[in-house]
């Protein structure tokens, strides 16, 4: 899905959707999954994918907490069971099996976004934040340790090495915070959050419907 543009008399109007999201967020796995159905709704559309970062909490330390110990002093295990329930009637219903039992470790993001930043220039961003999500929500895997994010990278295509001594400096650290601060800027506070053509705003894991009616929408912009 990526390409030099063509006009739209020569082939099929553009639309580029930039998703705002954390590798940590379920609804963000639920939202990618309706983004699927809205790409498979709109195959005359020419759609460019880009994942934009952000963190749910950036205080988490470098190392992650004890998963049970951020969810009980976050929401208490009651509200998280609940939280829970409803999020995995929600999975089942598109096709993911959270697995939130398995889940020890409550990791800090921000490596994890900048793995992704050098999987788009890679070309395989949009396979490694599918890998990334089902690592830690299906898996249990700790998605803030190097290890983990470089294996996860060679199963998409990377090398594992380079990806490891990129993470041991502070390559990109900068970049994806500017990147968080912009999308904060523009007014995100919640993911996912779908930026199409720079211009509109689409927030929360809308249906596949929406998403494909703003789609096409933002492809009409501003014809007669």
């Amino acid at each position: 899905m990526t390409g030099q543009q063509t006009p739209k008399a020569q082939g099929k109007p553009r639309v580029t959707v930039d998703i705002v999201s954390d590798v940590v967020c379920p609804w963000c796995y639920v939202g990618k999954r309706r983004l699927e159905d809205a790409l498979a709704m709109t195959p005359d559309l020419e759609i460019d994918l880009r994942w934009r970062p952000f963190q749910l909490d950036a205080t988490i330390p470098p190392g992650g907490i004890s998963r049970e110990e951020y969810v009980n002093r976050k929401f208490g295990p009651e509200r998280a069971k609940e939280i829970y329930d409803r999020i995995r009637g929600v999975g089942a219903e598109v096709g993911i099996p959270f697995a939130f039992e398995k889940i020890t470790r409550s990791p800090n993001t921000l490596d994890a976004h900048r793995v992704l930043r050098w999987a788009l220039e890679a070309g395989c961003q949009e396979m490694l934040k599918e890998r990334l999500l089902k690592l830690y929500f299906v898996e249990g895997a700790d998605v803030g340790d190097h290890d983990v994010l470089a294996r996860a990278a060679a199963d998409c295509g990377m090398d594992a090495q380079a990806v490891r001594a990129r993470l041991a400096t502070d390559e990109d650290v900068d970049a994806v915070r500017a990147d968080i601060d912009a999308a904060q800027r523009m007014g995100v506070n919640g993911v996912p959050f779908f930026i199409i053509n720079g211009r509109y705003g689409v927030s929360g894991a809308q249906p596949g419907e929406a998403l494909a009616q703003a789609f096409r929408q933002a492809s009409t912009d501003g014809e007669p």
